[in-house]
Parts: C-alpha cells; sequence; structure tokens
C-alpha cells in the first residue's frame, strides 16, 4: 500500500492552452489515462466525448462572450431563463460566460433564438468539434440579425472589475484528497467535478504499482497506537480488494474500499463560488481533513485575487 499527503494545484498551465487540450487534460482524470495524452489525442478524445454526450467532461471548458445586439434581441434572451449562464450588461454590449456544455444544452433548448443561434454559430465557426451531434448547420437564422459576438481572452477577464471579475472569472483546481472530503465538496452545486473513477480503475494493474493508495490521516500522529491501527486496516483492505479483483470487476471489488482511499478531483467554477466555498471550508466547524487542503487554497486565491478574496 501507498500512503501520501493530501494536496491540491491550481490548474494555471490549463488556463494558457486551448479548449481542447483542457477538455482532454480533465477528462483523462476519471480513468486515470493521462498516459495516454500525445500531441495529437486531444481532439479525437473531444469528439469522442461530444459525440457520445459526456456533458460533465464539456463543463470543463468556460468561454465569456461579448455580444452586442438590440435591446429586444437582449430581452428575448433574457426570456429564456438561460441556465447555467453568467450574464451582465457592461457598456452596451452582454457579457455571457458559460461553460461548453452549457451552450450546447441552451442551443438544443432555444436554438430558434436569433441571440443563441448568433452565439452557438461563433463558436462552431472556432471550435466545430465541440458541437458534434448538436449544430444542424444554421440554417442561416443570425443572418441579418446585426448581432456581433467577439470571445474575450484570458487578459480581458481579467481585467474585469471585482464584481465582474468575481462572475466570469473561472478557476479550476485538482485535489489530491481522501474521498471523505469529495463526499462534501460535490455538495457545492454550482461547481463543475471530474473525479477518479474506482469504477473504471483497477488498482492491481501496473500503472497503479498493483496497490492502493492511501490518504495520511491527520488525525493520528506516525507511529501511535492509533495510527498502527488504522494502518492495519488499510492493510487489510487492500489485499482483500485485490483478491475480489481476481474473480471481480473494478465496480464490485470497490465496495470494500473505505474513506481513507486517495482520489483526484476537479472543481471548476467562478471565484465567486469559491468564495462561498471557502467561507464554508475553511470555518473553525469544517471538517478538519477539508480545512487541511482549503486554508491554503483560500491563502492563495486572495493573493492572486485580493479584491475579490476579503
Amino acid at each position: 500500500m501507498l500512503v501520501v499527503d493530501p494536496s491540491y494545484e491550481i490548474q494555471d498551465e490549463l488556463d494558457q492552452t486551448s479548449l481542447v487540450i483542457r477538455l482532454e487534460a480533465c477528462g483523462r482524470i476519471c480513468y486515470k489515462s493521462e498516459e495516454k495524452i500525445t500531441k495529437d489525442s486531444a481532439l479525437p478524445f473531444v469528439k469522442k466525448i461530444a459525440e457520445h454526450g459526456h456533458n460533465s467532461v464539456m463543463e470543463m471548458a468556460v468561454v465569456t462572450l461579448g455580444v452586442q445586439c438590440s435591446r429586444e434581441q437582449a430581452d428575448a434572451f433574457l426570456l429564456l431563463e438561460p441556465k447555467y449562464l453568467f450574464i451582465d450588461r457592461v457598456d452596451g454590449e452582454m457579457l455571457v460566460t458559460g461553460s461548453i456544455r452549457s451552450f450546447r444544452e441552451l442551443y438544443q433548448r432555444a436554438g430558434n433564438t436569433v441571440p443563441v443561434h448568433a452565439m452557438v454559430s461563433f463558436l462552431v465557426d472556432g471550435h466545430p468539434y465541440l458541437f458534434e451531434g448538436v449544430w444542424d448547420g444554421g440554417h442561416g437564422l443570425s443572418e441579418g440579425s446585426n448581432i456581433e459576438v467577439r470571445k474575450l481572452d484570458l487578459q480581458e477577464v481579467e481585467a474585469l472589475p471585482p464584481h465582474l471579475l468575481a462572475r466570469h472569472r473561472f478557476s479550476g483546481v485538482k485535489f489530491v484528497v481522501n474521498r471523505a472530503v469529495t463526499h462534501e465538496i460535490v455538495r457545492h452545486r454550482p461547481c463543475s467535478f471530474l473525479q477518479e473513477s474506482q469504477r473504471y480503475c483497477r488498482y492491481s494493474q501496473d500503472k497503479f504499482g498493483s496497490q492502493v493508495t492511501f490518504i495520511k490521516p491527520m488525525f493520528y500522529e506516525e507511529g501511535t497506537k492509533e495510527y498502527l491501527l488504522w494502518q492495519k486496516a488499510m492493510e487489510d483492505t487492500e489485499q482483500i480488494y485485490l483478491q475480489l479483483l481476481e474473480t471481480s470487476t473494478p465496480q464490485a471489488a470497490r465496495t470494500v474500499l473505505p474513506n481513507s482511499c486517495k482520489t483526484e478531483i476537479i472543481v471548476y467554477c467562478n471565484l465567486a463560488e469559491w468564495r462561498h466555498i471557502f467561507t464554508l471550508r475553511t470555518s473553525p466547524a469544517a471538517e478538519p481533513s477539508m480545512r487541511e487542503v482549503m486554508i491554503p487554497l483560500a491563502a492563495e486565491m486572495k493573493e492572486r485575487y485580493p479584491a475579490v478574496f476579503p
């Protein structure tokens, strides 16, 4: 068995990459298949994800659009009550931020609305593979509509005033924690999550070292009686799990695995939601293993965005 410390990583490098590279890097965490990433693997991976409607992966790429349209067109768009989009009016322009999934589903629901059609058409021009199985070719609905759509780059988003920055700037964080922590964090509904899947990962395979990885418990000092009892329980569990894998599938064998199992999870949301998470998960009443990663993460986010995090 392997015991590791909990950790987190703000996914800065993915903010600088293309949407397709970001989606593959996040999507492969579920199967721990990162070793399959090559310089040519991202597009086939994402096209397959889109074709099969694996929408949770499509939540891991967010775009911010600037939309110039008439008051009537904007009102028609807002009357749709678009789900999972963040919309603000700034200097005569609508700022619309959302995941690829949100734009895909909005188009499926209201693609005959001119502003929706114009936005998705703009996205399709640059990223047609993201709308596999959804885009119907357009039918010229946006022609003559006088709607202008542009994409804001990251620098433009980061230059927004604090109240808009909090809503339109999304940040992803990859946590390496125990499953008790992830059971709690996935309750934050406005977030998007992708998590290492015990259903598909077979920890008896070579890439996992034929062993189960556990998170070191903060509750017990290494070498104490309590720690040794915990260690014995994890060793026994690992042996039972590996034996079950000889005749069972991973999804069957995983039923014996405990909360101490290491898992990787990506949490992706805007800064406003991160602010809410930190309020709840760094307080003295929060679960100690959660505080162990959230307190230093909150401090790092505050250093980066002091106007957003009090």
